[in-house]
C-alpha cells in the first residue's frame, strides 16, 4: 500500500480506526474522517504512534448533513490529486425516528445517503487513480429485510430502529451492486462486506451485546482495500475475507434501480 492514498470514513473509533491503523501500518497515506475533532486528533496521534506513519490526514464532517459531506469531498479533491481506496465505514444506529438537517430520516441519511453522495463526489478522483477500489461496510442484517416499501422508506408511517438500520445496510448492498455495474470497464471496483458482530460502540448502543475484537472486525475491510487477490473483482459481498451470497432481495435489478433513483433525488441538490 506504499504510495496509495486511502480515505476511511468513521475512522476515529471502532472498526474504522482499526482499518485506518492497519492500512497505515502497510505504508498507505491514510485520510481519516471523523465527526468529533477531539477524537479525530486522538485517533491520528494513536495511528502515528503505533505505525510510525506520519502520512495521516484528518477530515471532519457530520454525516447527518449532506452539505457537510459535500464540503469534505471538496476539501479532499482540492488537497489530493489521487485517491486509490475509499472505505465507506461510518454508520450509526438510532432507536427513535429523528430527522437530519436535510429533513431525511437519520439512519438512512447517515448510513446510506452520506456514503452514496461522498462516493459520487469522489468518483472522478478515484477514476484518475486507477486501479482503485470502493469498499462499503454493510451488515448481514441486510438479509432481515424481506421486502421494501418505497412509500415507507424513511419510516414515515411505521418506524423501528432495528428495521431502519437493516434497511440502510440493504441500501449499502444495493448501492454497491448498482455502482459496480455503472463502473464496469473503468478499473474502479466496488465491493461490500459484513465485518462480523464486532465489539463496537454501535453494537453496544443498538443490540446491547459484546462481539469480536475490532482487530478481527477490520480484517475484511483491510483485505478488500489492499489484497491483490481481489484486484479487478467488483460487485461482490464478503465476510471473513471470503465471497458470500448477499440476500436474494439485494439482487433484484428493479429494486437496485429504484433505490438508486430515490437516493439520487435526495442528494441531487448537492451534485451541482
Amino acid at each position: 500500500m506504499e504510495n496509495k492514498t486511502v480515505l476511511v470514513t468513521g475512522g476515529t473509533d471502532g472498526i474504522g480506526k482499526e482499518t485506518a491503523l492497519q492500512l497505515a501500518r502497510m505504508g498507505a497515506r491514510v485520510l481519516v474522517h471523523g465527526r468529533d475533532k477531539e477524537k479525530g486528533v486522538q485517533a491520528m496521534d494513536d495511528i502515528n504512534r503505533e505505525t510510525c506513519n506520519e502520512k495521516v490526514g484528518l477530515y471532519y464532517a457530520d454525516f447527518s448533513s449532506l452539505a457537510d459531506v459535500k464540503r469534505m469531498a471538496e476539501d479532499i479533491k482540492r488537497e489530493h490529486t489521487e485517491l486509490h481506496v475509499l472505505v465507506n465505514n461510518a454508520g450509526n444506529f438510532f432507536g427513535d425516528r429523528l430527522l437530519s438537517s436535510d429533513g431525511v430520516e437519520m439512519t438512512l441519511a447517515v448510513n446510506h445517503l452520506a456514503p452514496f453522495l461522498l462516493t459520487i463526489l469522489l468518483l472522478d478522483l478515484l477514476k484518475v487513480s486507477t486501479p482503485s477500489r470502493i469498499v462499503n461496510v454493510a451488515s448481514s442484517s441486510h438479509k432481515l429485510i424481506k421486502s421494501v416499501d418505497l412509500e415507507n422508506l424513511q419510516g414515515e408511517s411505521n418506524y423501528d430502529g432495528f428495521t431502519a438500520y437493516s434497511l440502510s445496510k440493504l441500501g449499502n448492498v444495493l448501492f454497491t451492486q448498482s455502482l459496480a455495474d455503472k463502473l464496469n470497464g473503468t478499473s474502479v471496483t466496488a465491493n461490500v462486506l459484513h465485518p462480523g458482530v464486532v465489539n463496537t460502540r454501535l453494537l453496544r448502543k443498538s443490540y446491547h451485546l459484546d462481539g469480536m475484537s475490532v482487530e478481527e472486525g477490520a480484517r475484511t475491510s483491510v483485505y478488500l482495500a489492499s489484497s491483490p487477490a481481489v484486484e479487478g473483482i467488483s460487485g461482490k459481498y464478503y465476510k471473513n475475507m471470503q465471497e458470500h451470497p448477499a440476500s436474494d432481495l439485494s439482487q433484484d435489478q428493479d429494486l437496485q434501480d429504484a433505490f438508486w433513483k430515490l437516493s439520487k433525488e435526495l442528494v441531487n441538490h448537492f451534485l451541482d
